[in-house]
């Protein structure tokens, strides 16, 4: 199954360098990894190029024009930039945990996509971590639940790791608070609805608009918490002015049986897969 890692970004530069590191550290290397870089300036380029050098996997940097929050549609241009099976959606600024990449490789199952949770960290934590290479992704228990005690990190219940099960399906209908900080899904599967909705503008909800829509499509959500932890790095609230008509997009779609994205992942496979192509018959002559 080829996997790629599909990790959003903007102008956190020091957050993004901390989260490649923590994918070199991975107990499984079996994917490629996209940079879904939203308009951020040429220091994020900087930090991409140089992890690519020495990472043991395939890095691609995709990168728009920063004309605000367009998270649906870098993940889209993303998404048609590789060909993998199997897309594993994350943010820059969410370190993953060991065996991150593993859990959602081994718990894929066709039919389904993967939900999972995330640990808060503190402002303190994320600065020892961010300016001092506080290594978290090689903590164990003791240290996780140190941490917790010194209200560094708001919960370590999801530090347990539990395996393939059942229990894992009995929320199969369920979109509320899963988020595509720590998703997965087949490409198949992400066509079929147009991948994300472009519709959205500023922040919120375009990750449950695509679950949704899944849904819809009769993709059953199954959970991978419990397996595949990610830990997320503070920082200050998002702008949410455009959160209310935000919500009433995702309203209207609740009420309604819709599969496809208004604007979606369509628009750019042509393109890229003619780029692709371009490039193979290059790399053979």
């Amino acid at each position: 199954m080829n996997t790629a890692l599909i990790v959003t970004t903007y102008n956190r530069p020091d957050a993004l360098a901390v989260v490649l590191e923590g994918y070199c550290r991975q107990s499984d290397h079996d994917f490629e990894l996209v940079v879904a870089d939203d308009g951020s300036k040429k220091d994020t380029t900087d930090v991409v190029q140089q992890f690519a050098r020495r990472a043991p996997f395939r890095v691609t940097h995709v990168w728009h024009e920063d004309r605000g929050f367009r998270a649906a549609a870098i993940r889209n241009r993303a998404v048609a930039s590789t060909l993998a099976d199997y897309i594993v959606f994350t943010d820059g600024d969410c370190v993953p945990s060991r065996h991150f990449v593993r859990a959602h490789r081994q718990l894929a199952e066709p039919g389904y996509f993967l939900g999972a949770n995330r640990v808060l960290l503190s402002v303190g934590l994320t600065h020892r971590v961010l300016q001092q290479q506080e290594l978290i992704h090689t903590w164990r228990g003791l240290d996780w639940l140190l941490s917790w005690s010194k209200r560094d990190v708001n919960r370590v219940l999801p530090l347990m790791e539990l395996p393939d099960g059942p229990f894992r399906k009995w929320t199969s209908d369920r979109w509320e608070g899963i988020k595509t900080c720590n998703f997965s899904a087949w490409r198949t599967d992400l066509i079929r609805v147009n991948g994300l909705d472009e519709s959205y503008e500023g922040w919120g909800l375009e990750d449950s608009d695509l679950v949704i829509r899944l849904l819809h499509a009769g993709v059953k959500h199954k959970s991978a918490r419990f397996a595949a932890t990610v830990f997320h790095l503070w920082h200050p609230e998002q702008d949410r002015r455009r959160l209310q008509d935000n919500q009433k997009r995702l309203d209207d779609l609740l009420r309604s049986s819709t599969v496809r994205a208004a604007v979606g992942l369509e628009q750019y496979q042509a393109t890229v897969l003619d780029d692709q192509s371009v490039t193979l018959r290059r790399a053979t002559t």
